[in-house]
């Protein structure tokens, strides 16, 4: 290894969602789909997530390879405790199967059963939560899935997420006490986790050996405070700018770097910020994540220099 190379094997990639929103198609709703893969490749990014919009393997494949990008992975909305673990089954492998043949290698999984995401609810002061009982069905139905993910090469990361079941750091202490540690790993999102519990360093610190999937995204804390005060809907704090690009918000993500590269991670981070595009224009802060990426790995490398 060379003097200033990175220790892990980090891949970069950056959301569509900051085009096209999957939960408010009329966000964006003008981007087409070879824009924005070009404007990602553009910004310097290796990846992406599948976005809702995107088209079916055969057709997305020749979009990706002319720009040099790869898929990193995609959502999937698990009703576990409202449709049961067969009928979630036959809609995981099929999701399994076509992340498969974009050659990604993690299914991104998030229990939607009582989710008030998409509900205009105050996502804050309703926020939903299982009975003791339901954590056994909803655990052992994750292992499950994380046997078909496996069956495909493929990795499980649980996306806990604001409005869900499975959002505050107790509760994910609690998934992750409660899954098999070789099936069930845990997707790290700085923003959801922040805006959740005000602090999101302590959750890459305990369990960055499970962690197989991040997100960085950042937090205005003047609007989360506000979001906060007033009870808004997950989509109302997205539309008030929530969320930002790394760099642009309250986060501190040197600190959240450092302790993933401590814990040997290895694999992609995704920049996500869910904002409406005609406030915050998509490639315009694709750009300013990436200069900002640039500064925050030379600050790690010149720190590794130092301890070597």
């Amino acid at each position: 290894m060379k003097k200033g190379e990175a220790t892990q094997p980090i891949h970069w990639g950056i959301s569509p969602i900051g085009w096209r929103n999957d939960d408010m198609p009329e966000l964006g709703a003008q981007h087409t789909l070879g824009q924005v893969l070009s404007e990602i490749a553009l910004a310097g990014f290796e990846g992406t997530e599948v976005g809702g919009f995107f088209p079916p393997p055969d057709i997305l494949l020749p979009e990706l390879r002319l720009r040099g990008l790869s898929i990193a992975g995609q959502w999937f909305s698990s009703y576990l405790l409202r449709d049961g673990y067969d009928q979630t089954a036959v809609a995981f492998e099929e999701h399994c199967l076509r992340l498969a043949k974009l050659g990604a290698r993690v299914a991104v999984v998030s229990e939607q059963t009582y989710s008030i995401q998409r509900e205009r609810v105050g996502v804050f002061r309703h926020k939903p939560s299982l009975q003791r009982g339901q954590w056994s069905q909803l655990c052992a139905g994750l292992e499950g899935l994380g046997e078909i993910a496996e069956k495909f090469g493929l990795f499980l990361a649980y996306h806990p997420h604001l409005g869900t079941v499975v959002q505050t750091s107790s509760e994910i202490d609690e998934l992750m006490a409660r899954t098999d540690p070789k099936l069930v790993y845990l997707l790290y999102d700085t923003g959801h986790a922040f805006a959740s519990d005000e602090e999101c360093l302590e959750l890459a610190r305990e369990h960055g050996k499970r962690i197989r999937h991040v997100h960085f995204k950042d937090v205005r804390y003047d609007v989360l405070r506000m979001c906060k005060a007033e009870d808004r809907s997950f989509l109302g704090c997205v539309l008030q700018g929530l969320f930002t690009v790394p760099g642009d918000g309250c986060i501190d993500f040197k600190s959240a770097y450092e302790a993933l590269i401590a814990a040997g991670y290895e694999g992609w981070i995704v920049v996500e910020a869910e904002q409406d595009p005609s406030k915050a224009h998509p490639l315009e802060y694709a750009l300013k994540a990436r200069d900002y990426i640039q500064r925050l790995q030379t600050h790690a490398v010149c720190v590794q220099d130092l301890d070597r």
